[in-house]
């Protein structure tokens, strides 16, 4: 049984449950297995998305490339493919990858061997944050087709300018990205990934994550 397939099976009659919830600087407990929005703030996934590396750490600059400043570049790129979007899509895209403040960011190439346990544990979390910040769980399909081409921009940039691939090789894994959609990857340092992606989120979600 894989660690993944562990995680989401059921403890034994009478054994002592597995720890599954971890404690955010903000206080609350999230249970990574049952996660509710009510222990889901958007401080805690600033700091944590903050914190995360990119490609494993391996990029150039003085910083790493977090995911917070991943997910501003792709809100603002599926801006750009969808002019006229509402704003609630924009904040969809900008919190897209919100579940690795808890799982992190693993390589797609690992990712894959994982199997299907850690796409369920990803799942629930992104469900738990789009109830929390008002978004349905399952994002429009012409939405969730734009956040991930997005997505597929960034990355082909970030490989090319910060990851060390040529650009051949990252319009092998990427797709080579139109004309127009040109971004500059400059790794921040943490706490400037951080307030950044926190002030754009409040530019999409005035509440400031209050429900």
């Amino acid at each position: 049984m894989t660690r993944a397939a562990r995680a989401t099976s059921k403890p034994k009659p009478g054994a002592e449950p597995p720890r599954a919830w971890q404690r955010m600087l903000s206080g609350r407990r999230l249970d990574l297995l049952d996660p509710s929005p009510l222990d889901i703030e958007i401080e805690d996934i600033a700091h944590g998305l903050a914190r995360v590396a990119r490609w494993n750490g391996q990029t150039r600059g003085d910083h790493a490339f977090s995911v917070a400043q991943h997910s501003v570049v792709v809100e603002d790129l599926f801006g750009r493919l969808l002019p006229g979007a509402a704003t609630r899509w924009r904040l969809a895209a900008l919190i897209h990858d919100a579940p690795e403040y808890v799982i992190g960011d693993m390589i797609s190439p690992f990712k894959a061997q994982l199997g299907g346990g850690y796409k369920v544990i990803e799942k629930r979390l992104e469900g738990a944050v789009h109830r929390r910040f008002g978004l349905p769980e399952a994002l429009p399909a012409n939405i969730k087709k734009a956040i991930k081409q997005a997505d597929r921009i960034s990355a082909y940039h970030e490989a090319v300018q910060i990851a060390g691939f040529d650009p051949a090789e990252a319009a092998t894994f990427f797709g080579a990205p139109a004309d127009g959609f040109n971004v500059v990857i400059a790794p921040d340092p943490t706490t400037v990934a951080q307030e950044r992606f926190l002030a754009r989120f409040r530019k999409l979600f005035p509440g400031n994550g209050a429900a």
